[in-house]
């Protein structure tokens, strides 16, 4: 069946996209110095890849975001979390971030256009 001129015009309509609400996704994202160059040793990384497992489970039992992620690189291990207060976020995170080996270490705290940074 044919369609019409009007079927044509309704099908390539775009479909309206709702205002931005305003609330700014806020992050929070670590930073630790590992000891040798390039992407660590791989016990550093096996350490890494566990504080990681055990926020992203203590952030999805508080609700307050999620683990998005790591970066190994240069001698250092980034850790990435995202959700909407990131010092909810980065409370549920502390324990085990302050409990990873590596210094020196420090974490931003983004919140929309604004940073802060913890040295742990």
């Amino acid at each position: 069946m044919p369609m019409s001129d009007a079927d044509e015009s309704v099908s390539a309509m775009e479909t309206p996209v709702a205002p931005e609400s305003g609330d700014e996704e806020h992050a929070v994202i670590a930073h630790f110095r590992l000891a040798s160059g390039g992407f660590g040793e791989a016990d550093q990384r096996e350490l890494v890849y566990g504080a990681e497992q055990a926020m992203a489970a203590a952030v999805e039992a508080a609700d307050v975001g999620e683990v998005d992620g790591n970066e190994f690189g240069g001698g250092e291990a980034v850790v990435y979390a995202y959700g909407p207060d990131a010092n909810a976020l980065f409370k549920v995170m502390q324990p085990t971030l302050c409990g990873l080996p590596f210094r020196p270490a420090h974490v931003v705290l983004r919140r929309g256009d604004s940073e802060s940074r913890v040295v742990l």
